[in-house]
């Protein structure tokens, strides 16, 4: 084989390798794409404003970036939260070494639950950063919140509260609705965040 002959090969060889590896990159884009898309849009969260327990705001902006997962608790329940908290603490340590996970619990009963009580209950939970954050706003504003903004029902507070955990992404849609007594049903929920957190950067 001539010279000319071995390079126009080898020319042809690359040119063949590069489509080929195009075309994998676009299965792999085109299959994130899916399995994205597989996960539906169920709403979109308004604007808001709660204060978290350190008292800092705490709004739609500061759940963009990351996905989150929201519930609905107060500190003094001796029903279902015990066993949500022990749900989202399983979350907390599951995703421990991600930034781009972050959990959120919303007050019920912001009467009593002053910050200096979620900053105690936070500790009691085993929360050592601000991966989950505990937030309070005036009643009216989170019943709004959970029905306007989440679609879950929120009468007869504090007792009557959803048990739901929320997914939410990372541009404030929600992505998904979870028993939070469940097992089976958080087990689910953190396949979905496994999911959504590869495709982001």
């Amino acid at each position: 084989m001539t010279q000319s002959n071995k390079t126009l090969r080898n020319l042809i060889l690359s040119v063949a390798a590069f489509f080929v590896l195009a075309a994998v990159a676009i299965f792999v884009i085109d299959q994130a794409r899916k399995s994205r898309e597989q996960i539906p849009v169920l709403g979109q969260l308004p604007e808001f404003q709660f204060t978290e327990r350190s008292g800092a705001p705490f709004g739609l902006q500061d759940m963009k970036g990351r996905l989150n997962v929201v519930d609905f608790i107060f500190t003094h329940c001796k029903g279902p939260c015990p066993i949500l908290a022990s749900k989202m603490f399983s979350l907390y340590k599951a995703f421990e070494g991600s930034s781009k996970v972050q959990l959120i619990s919303i007050s019920v009963d912001p009467e009593r639950d002053s910050l200096s009580v979620l900053r105690e209950y936070a500790e009691r939970q085993g929360v050592t950063d601000n991966r989950w954050v505990f937030l309070r706003a005036p009643i009216e504003e989170v019943v709004a919140l959970s029905e306007n903004g989440f679609m879950l029902a929120a009468e007869d507070l504090p007792g009557n509260h959803t048990t739901k955990f929320v997914l939410v992404d990372e541009r404030g849609q929600i992505r998904g609705y979870f028993d939070g007594l469940s097992d089976a049903s958080i087990n689910i929920l953190k396949g979905q965040i496994s999911q959504l957190a590869r495709e982001l950067p």
